[in-house]
């Protein structure tokens, strides 16, 4: 072989090579499906503290589901930042399915239409599916006149500008539910808002602010007690342990509907397969005997709907709640 022609043929070699090289795909390029999907722990990133609807709602998945799927369910509870927290921290996180929000309805719906700049954005999550709503009930101080739902809508226009109502914070969703109600009733009510439910409360009880309409845990001792009267709760169905308390249909107001949910999210790009096995699984442990007895106990209602009706769900409220929001002129604090 002269030296020529094994120069020429390295050349060829070289070039081929390299082209190669060029046009190789990275295998880490695309979200892989794991044929033994969950073959570890998954974790439920919680965006508030312990207690309340979400975390409630959490821990009633995550026993079911560590049961039917052999793996362990961690519940990491990540508040801060109204909830940015924990959606940029999943956002952000592998497409595997083994880390999931746990989403909540105020803060998916509300902060992409009030906050201009997120560590997040929708297109970031895909569902895996609804678990829980619960409703809200329409609570008045026993000074105003009224023992219906009609009879406090009535005396309510009767006297503009006299009430005042509670909500834990603008944006929330007593302060949105508060305005959808007043946008649809006519009425007129002036906003005062806390943070959080606790001074809230107090100043309901003592007459100062006269309607709160909130999650049941929160009115619930106060109106069983007589200090507050419930008109209506704002769900589908009544309250299991406020059964005498009509819904706002069969109280006659058709057409008004708040109730908080919390959806299972992952990373936008995991893996279809992946979501499929999981909302699978997600649906099984809700249907367990067991869930839905610990979910009336905590006053909540096991509710599961499938990634496209999430999604669904999502969309109408965003579109009720940017309606009512620019009705309102609400600003975040």
């Amino acid at each position: 072989m002269t030296c020529t022609f094994r120069r020429q043929l390295l050349a060829q070699l070289f070039a081929l090579t390299t082209l190669t090289s060029t046009f190789a795909i990275p295998l880490n390029v695309f979200a892989q499906a794991d044929n033994n999907y969950p073959s570890k722990a998954i974790t439920l990133v919680v965006p508030n503290p312990p207690g309340g609807l979400v975390d409630t709602s959490a821990r009633l998945v995550s026993d079911p589901l560590a049961k039917l799927t052999g793996q362990t369910v961690v519940v990491d509870n990540k508040p801060g930042g109204s909830g940015n927290l924990a959606y940029s921290n999943v956002a952000r996180s592998a497409k595997d399915g083994y880390t999931v929000l746990v989403s909540y309805s105020g803060y998916h719906i509300a902060n992409p239409i009030l906050m201009d700049k997120l560590p997040w954005e929708l297109k970031d999550l895909t569902p895996v599916g609804l678990i829980t709503v619960a409703t809200n009930v329409i609570a008045v101080h026993p000074s105003i006149p009224a023992n219906t739902l009609k009879e406090f809508i009535a005396w309510a226009k009767q006297n503009p500008g006299k009430l005042n109502y509670a909500s834990q914070g603008n944006g929330s969703v007593s302060h949105i539910g508060t305005e959808i109600f007043k946008q649809q009733t006519g009425i007129e009510m002036t906003h005062v808002p806390y943070k959080g439910s606790g001074q809230a409360i107090q100043d309901v009880l003592a007459g100062q602010v006269q309607v709160f309409i909130t999650t049941p845990p929160s009115v619930m001792g106060h109106v069983l007690s007589g200090k507050l009267k419930a008109l209506a709760v704002t769900g589908k169905t009544r309250h299991p342990q406020l059964p005498q308390v009509p819904t706002v249909a069969e109280a006659g107001l058709s057409g008004f509907e708040l109730e908080s949910w919390v959806a299972l999210y992952v990373a936008s790009g995991t893996p279809k397969e992946i979501v499929q096995k999981l909302s699978n699984d997600v649906k099984r442990a809700m249907e367990q005997a067991d869930t839905k007895q610990r979910a009336d106990a905590a006053g909540v209602e096991v509710r599961y709907l499938t990634p496209d009706a999430t999604t669904k769900l999502l969309e109408r409220d965003t579109a009720n709640w940017t309606k009512a929001i620019k009705a309102a002129n609400i600003k975040f604090d």
